[in-house]
């Protein structure tokens, strides 16, 4: 018998519940969900704020609150404005853990606790998505208030702000109105402005109880009338109407163009941050403030700082008042005769300094941060890295790596590439601003010299700056919707404001010039004028000047000069670090001897592009390009030769100036690259100059140049096909060469020049050119009585066939210079004269994610010069390889 067969249980197998994505992080009470490291999700504020309150060695006062992540923003926009359904659960629960912090209840009518809610993403995008403050204030919540903090007046002047920027922000613009005419933020505001003209008040902290009370009244008329719907009293309702209004203002006019200005991905999203209210507006012995650890404007390692007493942080970055400094050294012209914050809160100011000392040694870095003192108690509501402009950048990052702070390599790093090109901007002319007297003079809140003509709007500079003109925006006080206009400009003058105003830190970010809290002029926008204290009169489309080192405002167009890089010690102390740690060499491009000079003179190692055919262009000019013309247009080889002579001359001159200028470093020099006919007159005059210096008669002579004529130049008879059509041209250009360094090296001096063949395409044109330098070569050693010359022969790798064929060309070529700009016009088949009709549809449209006329392409033109360097070095492994043309200048082509 078989034995029975034993029954088998299945047993199922239990499943670990699913985790639910955390979409809400939470700080406070000296703990924090998150930590610094977490921008990507919980944004930079989010993140800060979560390291202020939460880190071991700081553990500062901050409000507590709660971040809505980054992914909770995708999702919104994915899913039709809606939210993950786990996240209204997790809201409540981190709203419960704020309320016990802080022993209040939000829509309690007895001890409401208030809230803002404010944008956050991983990159500072300052003023560009929206705020609201004083969320869960209502009819019944206030009276809880009055009764809590006794003071009445201070609850209805919160409640009128929370009005006017709930119906400005969440009813309003997130819900897509467009205004006609005025928007209702600009209404409310002139009813403010009506009692204190009516009333003879100066400022919003004049206006007594009663008059708040009535002025939420007609606030709350104003909104139900205008936008028609009424101005909600649920808590809830607010809080929630804030939060997705902040998510939207992620993809506003104003934070769209920011992006782009910035380079910005649009697809990060924004985190939102929920944080309990503090507030600077409950009396004397209550303020608000922005500081910065250093000064952002020149890197002057002093607490800097602003601060207004009985406000909210919104007015100190609006410039509605004038603020005054924290320190006797934050004074300036404005804010001299104010006390500051250490004499009239010795206590707090105290507490201040000692957190922002702690914060920078923290961060390793300068930091931005937000305070509020409510009722004597001191609030740290935000830090982040502070913007700044290339001057104080370039002081910050040597005087960090001195203190030991930072690294060589990290004081490198914080050196934006654009930082570093504001420090070479030009100037006003200080002779012509010796013999100039000033009309107006304001805060330094950017530095360098600008001109131009005077516009009023944002859109007008916009418009005009499109066609070409060069504007100055004029504004009482600039607010986030201008971005567009202020990045257009090439300078901005405000009449209100302090240094950590709008204007400032935008302006300060991009390194313009710019001019705030210049109460010296008095705007007439209905007239389109501004009118200085001794009463003269600027209309739209004057001519301006500004210094924005010295805050100084001329009339007319001052001449600019280059600025003096030679007294920056710090620029200095920071090129002495680059050339320690640097892996690439950077050469210049030169045209002439003078931009040699320059070039050596900002550290240059050689000249990556000398270009022959520039000589004929500009000052001392006029003789080589006859010449020239004369060697176009001559018939006969003989003729031809005759010019060359006359002109080798000149060349050999040129070469050899800028050959001394960089002492044994190398200089490439391209033979001449254009087409023939560019460099021929088509005036009468001149012509008939030519045609008596040939002895033609006119009519031959123009025969002669029509035959020039070509149908597609940049594709025709230009580059190494001039040399082997005429090699008495390339003969000419290299005798220049060999004999100018070969003079130099009989002297005692140094020269290293390369002869680069431009726009080649096959192996056969660089031998071919190659044996008329080697002939040169011999004959110009025995001329001069030399062994040798130093010398490198190579090409300019501008042709897709050149690139491919790169193991062939490198059978003749020393060095390859790639010429990205026809490289990548001949890639893409794009004319680099033509592009403005489509290009701009590409990129709207995001068929191309960048110009590749400025950004080098990757994927297509990287890949030839990976390719064609790859494969050349197989045939010559010591080839040298570089790139010029206009990506050379750009950081994200050579990062």
């Amino acid at each position: 018998m078989g034995q029975k067969a034993k029954a088998v249980k299945k047993v199922k197998k239990a499943t670990k519940p699913t985790k639910t994505r955390k979409y809400v992080y939470s700080f406070g009470g000296g703990k924090a969900d998150g930590n610094e490291s977490m921008k990507n999700l919980l944004g930079g504020k989010g993140a800060n704020l979560a390291e202020m309150a939460g880190h071991p060695n700081l553990k500062l006062p901050v409000p507590p609150g709660f971040t809505l992540t980054t992914e909770v923003c995708t999702y919104y926009y994915d899913n039709r404005k809606s939210y993950p359904k786990e996240l209204k659960d997790q809201v409540g629960k981190a709203l419960e853990s704020v309320e016990k912090l802080m022993g209040k209840k939000f829509g309690d009518k007895h001890n409401p606790l208030l809230l803002s809610v404010r944008s956050g993403a991983r990159r500072s995008m300052p003023g560009m998505m929206e705020t609201v403050l004083n969320i869960g204030l209502n009819e019944e919540t206030i009276k809880g208030l009055i009764a809590h903090t006794g003071d009445e007046r201070f609850a209805y002047d919160a409640y009128r702000r929370l009005i006017m920027m709930y119906a400005d922000v969440v009813m309003e613009k997130a819900a897509g109105i467009e205004p006609k005419g005025k928007g209702i933020r600009k209404q409310l505001d002139e009813k403010l402005e009506a009692i204190k003209t009516r009333q003879g008040y100066k400022s919003d902290t004049d206006l007594t109880a009663e008059e708040l009370k009535a002025l939420v009244k007609d606030y709350k008329a104003t909104v139900k009338k205008v936008l028609g719907t009424e101005f909600p009293d649920d808590p809830m309702k607010q809080l929630w109407g804030g939060v997705g209004a902040v998510f939207s203002s992620w993809n506003g006019k104003r934070a769209f163009e920011y992006r782009r200005i910035e380079k910005i991905p649009h697809e990060w999203g924004t985190a939102v941050n929920v944080q309990a209210m503090v507030f600077g507006n409950m009396g004397n012995d209550s303020c608000t403030g922005v500081a910065f650890t250093r000064n952002p404007g020149n890197g002057e390692n002093h607490f800097y700082g602003e601060y207004l007493v009985n406000a909210q942080g919104e007015d100190v970055v609006a410039g509605i008042r004038t603020p005054a400094p924290v320190n006797a050294y934050s004074k300036n012209d404005q804010s001299k005769h104010m006390p500051t914050l250490e004499m009239i809160m010795p206590v707090q100011y105290k507490e201040l300094y000692a957190y922002q000392r702690k914060l920078e040694k923290h961060y390793k870095d300068m930091q931005d941060i937000e305070f509020t003192i409510e009722k004597g108690k001191l609030y740290m509501l935000q830090c982040r890295v502070g913007k700044r402009n290339g001057v104080a950048a370039v002081r910050m990052a040597t005087e960090m790596f001195t203190e030991k702070l930072i690294n060589a390599e990290t004081a490198i790093m914080r050196v934006g590439p654009n930082q570093l090109v504001e420090l070479l901007l030009p100037m006003l002319d200080p002779k012509a601003e010796l013999a100039t007297k000033a009309i107006a003079k304001g805060l330094p809140a950017g530095p360098g010299g600008a001109i131009g003509q005077v516009v009023f709007t944002s859109e007008e500079a916009v418009e005009r700056a499109s066609i070409g003109e060069k504007v100055i925006l004029v504004r009482e006080e600039t607010s986030p919707e201008d971005v567009d206009g202020m990045h257009k400009s090439q300078a901005i003058l405000t009449t209100k404001g302090g240094m950590t105003s709008h204007a400032a830190l935008v302006a300060r970010g991009w390194g313009r010039c710019c001019i705030v809290g210049c109460g010296d002029i008095e705007i007439n926008m209905e007239h389109r004028t501004f009118t200085t204290k001794d009463g003269q009169v600027i209309r739209d489309g004057d001519w301006i000047s500004l210094n924005g080192t010295k805050g100084l405002v001329y009339n007319g167009s001052l001449p600019l000069v280059d600025i003096d890089i030679d007294s920056n010690k710090s620029y200095k102390d920071l090129m002495k670090m680059v050339d320690k740690v640097k892996v690439m060499g950077v050469r210049a491009n030169a045209e002439t001897p003078s931009d040699a000079i320059h070039a050596a003179k900002f550290g240059a190692e050689g000249i990556g592009l000398f270009r022959t055919e520039h000589m004929f262009y500009g000052e001392g000019s006029d003789k080589p390009l006859f010449l020239l013309r004369k060697m176009i247009v001559s018939r006969t080889e003989d003729e031809r030769r005759k010019a060359l002579n006359e002109l080798f001359v000149f060349v050999k001159s040129d070469i050899k100036k800028t050959l001394e200028v960089m002492k044994g470093h190398p200089v490439t020099i391209r033979l001449l690259d254009p087409p023939l006919h560019e460099f021929v007159p088509h005036d009468k005059e001149k012509l008939l100059v030519l045609s008596k210096e040939l002895g033609v008669r006119m009519s031959v002579l123009r025969r002669r140049v029509l035959a020039l004529h070509e149908n597609n130049p940049m594709l025709g008879h230009r580059g190494v096909r001039l040399g082997i059509s005429y090699p008495e041209i390339t003969e000419m250009q290299v005798r220049a060469i060999l004999e100018a360094a070969g003079e130099m090296k009989i002297a005692g001096k140094k020269a290293f020049p390369e002869i680069m063949i431009p726009v080649t395409c096959s192996l056969n044109e660089l031998i071919h050119q190659r044996k008329i330098v080697d002939s040169v070569y011999k004959e110009v050693c025995a001329k001069l009585k030399l062994k040798n010359i130093s010398y490198l022969y190579g090409t300019m790798i501008e042709i897709p066939r050149a690139a491919l064929k790169a193991s062939r060309m490198a059978e003749a070529a020393e060095f390859f210079s790639f010429g990205t700009n026809d490289l990548t016009q001949m890639s893409f088949g794009f004319s680099r004269d033509d592009i403005g009709g489509f290009l701009p549809n590409y990129l709207d449209q995001k068929i191309l994610p960048d110009d590749p006329f400025q950004t080098i392409d990757q994927e297509g033109v990287g890949e030839l010069i990976k390719e064609g360097t790859i494969r050349g070095r197989k045939t010559r492994p010591g080839l040298k390889v570089g790139i010029c043309g206009e990506h050379g200048g750009d950081p994200e082509s050579v990062k």
